[in-house]
């Protein structure tokens, strides 16, 4: 694995983002993390923990690199991206995101598939779906997504702005459970995951799945459709050049 590292604890899993120093969102690491989670799912792991690094869960999609993208890799990036969250919402095991950082955007999309979020605390961190502020069509998937944990009112209030939350204000609507030290983000995530092991697995994971019915019939509905806008619209002059100018911005600050 390039982009990942994976630590197997007792009877679970902890897969840490590696990716640079923000955990940018490539093709290469939505393979690998689709790839890993398949495995977890079919082994005698009862459990996961997304990570992330210090400061960073992930800075979202790497616009850097799919700026370079032709028109067939773009497609296949948000067609595999859209295949990732529906795997990862899809997942039947206990799944937790330990969020060690900042995790606008893709790193959100990550983040709100899981059962329990815990964030480092701290003014400076953001999370969010901000993909209207920055020129990316959201899909229906992920308005659900974001329903789902904080209601309608709120998920249209955001996603319209394109805003992106503190971490107190994430807490306050409900996308976060907790905030922690950013020392113990992991601790609390696999201390949750181990209560959550203590349940009988067979009723947990029907119990789960009942709870997210709603939600996984949604995602049945949804089709590629949302997927192949994005991409088409990824390519809209006007967007792109707004696109461009906002890549060649965050270059020059690098």
């Amino acid at each position: 694995m390039n982009t990942l590292e994976i630590e197997h604890k007792e009877n679970y899993a902890v897969v840490s983002m590696k990716r640079g120093k923000v955990n940018a969102i490539n093709h290469e690491m939505v393979s690998e993390l689709s790839e890993v989670f398949g495995a977890i799912e079919n082994s005698d792991l009862q459990g996961v923990i997304l990570s992330g690094q210090p400061h960073f869960f992930s800075a979202g999609l790497d616009l850097i690199e799919l700026i370079a993208y032709n028109e067939g890799e773009i497609q296949s990036f948000f067609r595999d991206f859209g295949a990732l969250y529906q795997q990862l919402v899809r997942f039947p095991k206990p799944f937790i995101s330990a969020i060690t950082g900042h995790a606008p955007a893709g790193g959100c999309v990550l983040a709100v598939t899981s059962d329990n979020r815990f964030m480092a605390e701290g003014e400076k961190y953001r999370i969010g779906l901000n993909e209207v502020a920055v020129n990316i069509q959201i899909s229906q998937g992920l308005i659900d997504a974001y329903t789902y944990w904080i209601g309608e009112g709120m998920a249209n209030r955001y996603i319209l702005e394109g805003r992106l939350l503190t971490a107190e204000e994430a807490q306050v609507v409900g996308l976060v459970d907790a905030l922690v030290p950013l020392e113990k983000v992991l601790e609390s995530a696999e201390n949750k995951l181990k209560l959550y092991l203590k349940a009988d697995q067979e009723i947990w994971l029907a119990t789960k799945k009942k709870l997210r019915s709603q939600w996984l019939m949604k995602l049945e509905r949804e089709g590629e459709d949302s997927l192949q806008e994005a991409a088409r619209l990824w390519w809209k002059p006007e967007i792109r050049t707004k696109m461009e100018a906002f890549v060649k911005s965050f270059s020059n600050k690098k």
